[in-house]
């Protein structure tokens, strides 16, 4: 499949090893101390540059596969300037964590998790090629499998349907153990985000099978948004008229359900099917039509919103403000803030008044549209409707604040939140890490996400995709491995999107040996990389010469392609 025998070996030996082993062997200092995130905060609190410190003796990463390292014009001798730091071990994050009020057995049963969690991980996060491998490697693990555990390590690895699943299916053949409709209700939602709907039926018969029907509401909502997303509206609306086999009604809430999918796909044209269909049989209410007059606002087919107002009106139900707040939106969207003026002088006619979502478009919208006075002053509107600022407004002012520059305003909206009793949550730090990055404030980004621990505040994807751009811009191989053994820690899972932006951003700086290692590992865990990413690595490819690898990644992309089908 990977050619030569001996590049199948080399490939059999990448999949025995497991990723957090990498990641954390480069998270080691020279006297092979775990670094922590404080490590690399006071790193740059010491000096930006961290010139003060040893280099670390660590080789470009121990997970690179021989083909990939260096080309033929490159002196593997030379050290790269620009990561000429690294991250020393005179703190601990996690020292000062005591436990909280909890008994001795609650300390021995969270224990007794987190090893046998971190025992699973470190085999999971092998590649494999089917869930069979998965199960055949696990059977050698003696770990007590409990509803807790199998709830977390399908969180860590929701993104890795490989991985989870083979997971699930072992955990299910173990004694003493039973999986919970929930658990069954996150596998098949892990499932349908990889699109393999075959399997995710055969799970829904199977729950089906179980004491007292374990298809719910929530199983279903799950598949027709899944369906939806994967543009296969035809398969969502078929999964809807199929609920009642699983004792499930079609009713208001149902329905609902079916037409926010589809509107939010953007196939509102399939929505408005549906409910042309079904409205004799199943009555309409408010948040119906205010479903299908959000798709036409997003689709931009402004007469058919407010065509619809119109008809609910005729039914008795009066427009809310759900219903203006989309036409606000859409207007926004255009920058017509002349519409949205009238929007708001009809909802006061109207007696509905704006409410934060509202207001926070609004301001977003004039702030994005560099309307800063504008923006601000939308505030003051909303004193004279006592309508009070909640977390997402601020998220919303930090962001136009920091666009515009002004990152001592923003900075100080930011520390003004608690003390007005605002709470932060991971928008608030997520525009605060975006901005200090793209002002190349690293000290100042990674002391935020250290922040957010204490804050208990967990973060997301969209908290470290910045993080790493950065540290791909600015070549921070030390940064970037230990930001990615943290996103594992916190149960974060690697998705398409942060492969993507690895592979090229690295390729971006010249690191083509570990854009072909991250290029490698996308496949192996079944992602599909996109065109534009496999044709940048490979123009960096043959610039470089760099033959051997030119080959492999054109062998991975066909593996990836084939598997995807």
């Amino acid at each position: 499949m990977f050619g030569s025998s001996k590049t199948k070996l080399l490939f059999t030996s990448k999949l025995l090893k497991a990723f957090p082993h990498s990641v954390q062997r480069s998270c080691l200092n020279t006297n092979g101390v775990y670094l922590n995130l404080v490590d690399v905060v006071n790193c740059f609190s010491f000096n930006p540059f961290c010139s003060t410190w040893e280099l670390t003796n660590m080789d470009e990463s121990p997970e690179l596969p021989r083909w990939v390292k260096f080309s033929q014009n490159e002196d593997p001798g030379v050290a790269d300037s620009e990561d000429e730091f690294v991250i020393p071990a005179n703190a601990n994050w996690v020292e000062n964590q005591k436990p909280h009020d909890h008994s001795r057995d609650m300390r021995s049963l969270l224990s007794d998790i987190n090893h046998s969690e971190d025992t699973l991980s470190k085999i999971l996060n092998g590649s494999f090629f089917s869930p069979s491998d998965v199960v055949r490697a696990l059977n050698f693990c003696n770990v007590n499998v409990s509803e807790t555990l199998v709830e977390q390590l399908l969180k860590r690895f929701s993104n890795d349907w490989i991985a989870a699943f083979g997971f699930f299916k072992w955990a299910k053949l173990q004694d003493g153990y039973k999986p919970s409709i929930r658990s069954y209700n996150s596998m098949v939602d892990i499932l349908g985000k990889s699109k393999k709907f075959h399997l995710l039926w055969d799970l829904v018969e199977e729950m089906d099978k179980l004491e007292g029907r374990g298809v719910s509401s929530i199983t279903v909502s799950k598949i027709i948004r899944r369906l939806a997303r994967a543009k296969r509206f035809d398969d969502a609306i078929d999964a809807f008229r199929k609920i009642e086999r699983f004792g499930l009604k079609k009713d208001n809430e149902a329905l609902n359900i079916l037409l926010d999918a589809l509107a939010k796909e953007h196939s509102v044209e399939h929505a408005e099917n549906v409910f042309l269909e079904l409205k004799d049989q199943i009555p309409p209410n408010s948040n119906t039509f205010n479903i299908l007059i959000h798709g036409y606002c997003k689709s931009r087919q402004m007469e058919k919103a407010k065509k619809t107002m119109e008809q609910m009106e005729k039914l008795g139900i009066n427009p809310d403000v759900v219903s203006y707040t989309s036409l606000i939106e859409s207007y926004c969207r255009e920058k017509d803030f002349r519409k949205v003026d009238s929007i708001l002088d009809e909802m006061k006619k109207k007696n509905c008044p704006p409410n934060i979502v509202t207001y926070t478009i609004i301001m977003h919208s004039l702030g994005k549209a560099k309307e800063i006075n504008e923006a601000l002053g939308v505030y003051e509107r909303m004193k004279l409707n006592n309508c009070v600022p909640d977390t997402s407004f601020y998220s919303s002012l930090i962001y136009i604040l920091s666009k515009a520059g002004r990152l001592k305003d923003a900075r100080n909206v930011f520390e003004d939140m608690s003390k007005q009793g605002v709470s932060r949550d991971v928008l608030t730090y997520n525009t605060m890490i975006t901005t200090a990055c793209e002002y190349s404030q690293e000290e100042n980004a990674l002391k935020l996400l250290y922040e957010m621990e204490g804050a208990q505040c967990k973060p997301d994807l969209n908290t470290y995709a910045p993080l790493l751009k950065m540290c791909c811009r600015k070549k921070r191989m030390k940064v970037l491995y230990f930001l990615l053994y943290h996103m594992f820690k916190k149960d974060v899972s690697i998705e398409l999107g942060t492969y993507t932006l690895l592979v090229r951003g690295l390729c971006k700086s010249g690191k083509l040996e570990h854009a072909c290692s991250f290029f490698e590992e996308m496949v192996l865990k079944g992602f599909v990389p996109n065109d534009c990413t496999y044709e940048m690595l490979m123009k960096e490819l043959e610039r470089k010469g760099m033959a051997k690898a030119i080959g492999q990644i054109e062998n991975l992309m066909l593996h990836a392609k084939k598997g995807g089908e």
